[in-house]
């Protein structure tokens, strides 16, 4: 309801509040003048009221602070989320920036020089194939003349095969059981007819101990004839 009193509403709060007590007591004095016995009867129960604590000018001031304390808190508040903010966005930038340092300081790292490459081992010559040779008379001699070469003792094919024709006709499991040696129980033996005694003493290394291997056969009896007669080749009849 708008008041009818001139500039009413342009009036603040509390003097509002003013107003409408004078416009209460002028009521009252009415009311007492109309009715002084009903006023007298009244005054006497009112006597026990108690008086009210507040006035309307006294109200007023107090919601006005307690807005002002609402709103001062409120700013408060406020003040305390931004500090909060910025202080979480200074640490936020601080963190980047430390990022951004590391990260440089890595990618300006020089790069650790790469270790040179073992040199590779050189790799161990194949060992030569073994050279095959026939199983015959003509083989046995080959291989006997090689290993002969090897150990520096003379002899030749021809000479060789001569004698081993003449004392066995190349059966290297020949024997003699008539002659003095086998008198003496020694008798001689393989292609080059060698006894026991003078095979061992011999022997060339890295060929068999069994006095019918022809080729051990052949590189001992070699061996003796380079020794006694300076090579096979100068032995021409029993040796």
């Amino acid at each position: 309801m708008r008041s009818t009193i001139s500039g009413y509403t342009r009036l603040p709060k509390i003097h509002k509040f003013s107003v409408a007590g004078i416009a209460a007591t002028g009521a009252a004095v009415v009311a007492v003048a109309v009715a002084p016995h009903a006023f007298a009867a009244d005054t006497a129960s009112a006597a026990s009221v108690k008086p009210v604590a507040w006035s309307a000018e006294a109200f007023g001031e107090t919601q006005q602070d307690v807005l002002e304390q609402q709103t001062a808190a409120a700013v408060t508040a406020a003040k305390a989320e931004a500090g909060k903010a910025s202080a979480e966005k200074e640490r936020a930038e601080k963190q980047a920036a430390n990022r951004s340092t590391e990260r440089k300081a890595l990618e300006a790292k020089p790069a650790a020089p790469a270790k040179p490459a073992k040199p590779a081992a050189p790799a161990k010559p194949a060992a030569p194939a073994k050279k095959a040779y026939a199983d015959n008379v003509d083989g046995w001699i080959s291989e006997a003349l090689d290993i002969l070469r090897a150990k520096g003792i003379p002899a030749s094919y021809d000479g060789i095969k001569r004698n081993v024709m003449r004392e066995s006709t190349g059966n290297p499991r020949a024997i003699n059981n008539w002659d003095v040696n086998a008198v003496n129980g020694v008798p001689s033996k393989g292609l080059l007819q060698m006894i026991d005694p003078t095979f061992k003493a011999y022997h060339v290394e890295g060929t068999s101990w069994d006095i019918y291997d022809p080729v051990a056969n052949i590189t001992a009896a070699c061996n003796y004839a380079a020794d006694k007669y300076g090579s096979m080749d100068n032995v021409n009849s029993a040796y």
